[in-house]
């Protein structure tokens, strides 16, 4: 059902930036103003400067100071297409991975269409800050990230192939993340790959905004101009991992109130439905619990465990229309159950009423500054649950997955200019 293609890629030319561990970036809404001026010393060409320009009018900026990188040849674009494969080395809590996908071009789709599916909903501000840089700019600055699936390892031999040869571009983030590149255009590689993902639908994993967004433009440029399924604007740069790559490493978002108090009457009323214990290893609990429903709280006088003893003994709590596969979410059940059920929190606003965190450490040093009155420690969402709970057309309350690490920005451009073909 999905259509990918390969792509002229614009890329950093080396011999003109140097290091191209001084240009890449973090995404762009993951570049604080502290993290912004630090890439702009890193660097007069930092990717930053890109996607998210210091000066004021920052769409015109970006839009001017492509074209002179262009021009100077500071960026180059390839003169055949292809596919680019993708690996990123890191490490977490003591123990390393290899991320391994692909980018490409990605038709694109309304979700209504069912064939790109979102998990998560999204927020009007971050679209229209996108829409208007990428229509400033005609070019996908950084790709989308989607999960399909692989279970013949079709795709994963390519990438067991191209891994033992030189990458084209590497580089390693401010965060220790070694990232590694190859371009391949042999159209047996580049057939099989599309194969694959013929007959799937895909979901997002991150950049619902940029997603949407594109499919804006899209639709803007299509109202504009005569235009053929091979426009560029028809297609975005994405980067696409499959779910059975054990590098595939998803955090979890520890959820903080900032205002509610969790009493001791809380605690009675959830011992029906859960069993309660005291914790002295925080991650060891949740590691061995990890196939049960089960949290920890930490309200700034101790660990508190809770292990669900019956997942029908919830039902009560939740609408007849949810799956039991959405019913089985530690997210959902903490919303639902816990917060709404039990607590009566009603809606929760983030970094009003709730806020969030990745590491466990973090969440704690909240409560104990008194930033947070409580922080509810959890197992992270499964990637094979996001495609799933996308594929029954649901979507997963806000921050339920945190796929690490994030994509750098700043290894590829893609043209999507309204002369831009794909065939």
């Amino acid at each position: 059902m999905v259509e990918i293609r390969p792509f002229r890629s614009i890329h950093y030319n080396e011999e003109k930036i140097g290091s191209m561990d001084k240009v890449i970036t973090q995404p762009y809404d993951k570049i604080p103003p502290e993290l912004q001026k630090k890439y702009y010393d890193m660097s007069e060409y930092n990717f930053c400067r890109l996607i998210l320009p210091i000066e004021e009018d920052r769409y015109d900026v970006a839009s001017r100071r492509l074209g002179k990188w262009l021009t100077e040849n500071v960026l180059e674009t390839d003169q055949e297409q292809g596919i680019y494969i993708y690996f990123q080395e890191f490490e977490v809590l003591g123990k390393k991975h290899i991320r391994k996908g692909f980018v490409s071009a990605v038709k694109l789709y309304p979700f209504e269409d069912g064939v790109v599916l979102p998990h998560e909903q999204t927020h009007k501000g971050p679209k229209i800050d996108r829409l208007n840089m990428l229509r400033a700019t005609q070019v996908n600055l950084e790709p989308g990230f989607m999960l399909y699936s692989d279970p013949e390892h079709t795709i994963i031999s390519i990438f067991d192939e191209v891994s033992g040869s030189d990458p084209d571009f590497e580089a390693v983030d401010g965060y220790g993340v070694r990232s590694r590149v190859w371009r391949i255009t042999a159209p047996s590689s580049i057939e099989k790959i599309r194969k694959v993902l013929q007959d799937q639908q895909v979901v997002i994993a991150d950049g619902h905004h940029r997603y949407e967004t594109a499919v804006s433009h899209r639709d803007d440029m299509r109202a504009k101009m005569d235009w053929t399924e091979d426009s560029a604007f028809n297609y975005r740069m994405t980067y696409m991992v499959p779910v059975e790559d054990p590098g595939l490493i998803v955090l979890p978002g520890h959820r903080l109130l900032l205002s509610h108090e969790f009493t001791r009457e809380h605690l009675d009323s959830l011992g029906e439905f859960f069993d309660i214990s005291g914790v002295d290893d925080v991650e060891g609990f949740l590691s061995s619990n990890k196939e049960i429903i089960s949290f920890v709280v930490y309200d700034g006088n101790g660990y508190t465990g809770l292990r669900l003893r019956d997942k029908h003994s919830i039902d009560e709590f939740f609408p007849k229309d949810y799956s039991e596969d959405y019913k089985g979410l530690d997210v959902v059940i903490l919303r639902d159950v816990i917060f709404n059920g039990i607590m009566k929190t009603g809606p929760l606003d983030i970094d009003e009423t709730i806020a969030y965190e990745r590491w466990t450490k973090d969440a704690v040093a909240r409560v104990d500054e008194g930033d947070a009155t409580v922080a509810f420690l959890v197992n992270a969402t499964k990637p094979d649950q996001v495609l799933r709970t996308a594929k029954n057309g649901e979507r997963m309350p806000e921050k339920s997955t945190d796929f690490y690490p994030k994509v750098n920005s700043g290894f590829l451009i893609m043209n999507i200019g309204p002369e831009e073909r794909i065939p």
